[in-house]
C-alpha cells in the first residue's frame, strides 16, 4: 500500500484521497480542541485553554472551502465566544446524543458520510462516527474511540491535534500553501 506524506507522517493514499471530496468537518470540544481539563474557580466560572494552531487551522481550513462544526455534550458560552470568532457556523451545545445531532446536521447540509469527517476522543463522539466515512481520533483517545477510528492523530488533543487535521486535509485539497489571512 503506498501512502501520501504529510507534516505529521504518511497517511494511507487512499485516506488521503477521500478527503478530496470532504465538505463538513465535524469536531467535539473538550478533549479536542482542549486537552480535556476544565478549570473552575471558587466563583463558579469555568476555563478552558485553547491552542492557538488549532484556530488557525480551523480558519484556513474554512478558507479553503469545508464548513466546520463543533457538536459538544456540555454547554459553554466560553466554546460559543472561540467558535464564533473562529467563524464556525455550526455550533450545537448541550447534545448529548451525538448521533441525532450529527444525523440532523447532515440532513440539513444533505452531506452523505463521504463527504464528512468527525474527529474525537471519547465513548459519547462515537455517535458522531456513524455518519463520517473519515473517523478521527486523537492521539490521546480513549482506546474504544481509537479502535473505531481510521485515522488517529499524531498530536494529543489540546496541543494541535485539529490543526493536524486541518493541514492534511488542505494538503489533499491542495490549498494548503496557497491559503493566507487566517489570523487567530
Amino acid at each position: 500500500m503506498s501512502h501520501a506524506v504529510t507534516f505529521y507522517g504518511v497517511i494511507s493514499d487512499e485516506r488521503f484521497a477521500k478527503l478530496k471530496s470532504l465538505k463538513l468537518l465535524v469536531c467535539d470540544v473538550d478533549g479536542v480542541f482542549s486537552d480535556g481539563r476544565i478549570y473552575l474557580g471558587n466563583g463558579g466560572e469555568e476555563l478552558k485553554a485553547f491552542h492557538t494552531r488549532d484556530g488557525y487551522g480551523i480558519k484556513a481550513l474554512i478558507n479553503s472551502g469545508v464548513e466546520v462544526a463543533v457538536i459538544t455534550g456540555r454547554s459553554s458560552e466560553i466554546v460559543y465566544n472561540r467558535m464564533t470568532a473562529l467563524n464556525v457556523k455550526h455550533i450545537i451545545q448541550g447534545q448529548e446524543n451525538k448521533a441525532e445531532a450529527m444525523a440532523a446536521l447532515c440532513a440539513r447540509l444533505g452531506l452523505n458520510p463521504d463527504q464528512v469527517a468527525a474527529i474525537g476522543d471519547d465513548m459519547p463522539d462515537l455517535g458522531m462516527f456513524q455518519y463520517a466515512d473519515t473517523k478521527i481520533a486523537v492521539k490521546d483517545a480513549h482506546p474504544a474511540v481509537t479502535r473505531e477510528a481510521n485515522w488517529i492523530t499524531t498530536k494529543p488533543g489540546g496541543f494541535g491535534a485539529v490543526r493536524e487535521v486541518c493541514d492534511i486535509v488542505m494538503q489533499a485539497l491542495g490549498t494548503l500553501d496557497t491559503i493566507h489571512g487566517a489570523s487567530v
